[in-house]
């Protein structure tokens, strides 16, 4: 995004508008993770400090498109928490940076089970 009203330009990195969709991402109900891809077969989830992966932008003067690739929790519909997942990260993305989002493109590459996200959420030891 550029601005001249002070004679100097203003430009948002794809970095920083990737890190803002991925936790805005990661933030929606549903959504049990990022993919990194898929890998040897296996889609590899990843965490908040990761929020790029699974996300790539192509972000102009003006507008941003956003591509993202997620896992979604067993049991919920998929359709209905893509369609949130779509709006949270557009909402997140005009808001923080000003960009006009003109599409948030989402690819499901896996289904995460209760059991798989109790095995890898860490556990304290007091």
């Amino acid at each position: 995004m550029t601005d001249n009203v002070l004679g100097g330009n203003i430009r948002i990195s794809d970095d920083v508008v990737a890190t803002i969709a991925g936790m805005a991402a990661l933030e929606t109900p549903g959504i049990a993770g990022m993919s990194g891809g898929i890998s040897e077969g296996l889609a590899k989830r990843l965490s908040g400090k990761n929020a790029q992966k699974g996300v790539t932008v192509e972000v102009g003067q003006l507008e941003a498109a956003i591509d993202l690739r997620v896992i979604v929790q067993f049991g919920i519909p998929i359709h209905t928490v893509c369609r949130q997942l779509q709006d949270n990260v557009r909402q997140a993305v005009e808001n923080m940076t000003g960009l006009r989002v003109v599409e948030v493109n989402v690819k499901v590459e896996g289904v995460a089970f209760k059991d798989e996200e109790k095995e890898e959420t860490p556990q304290r030891v007091n």
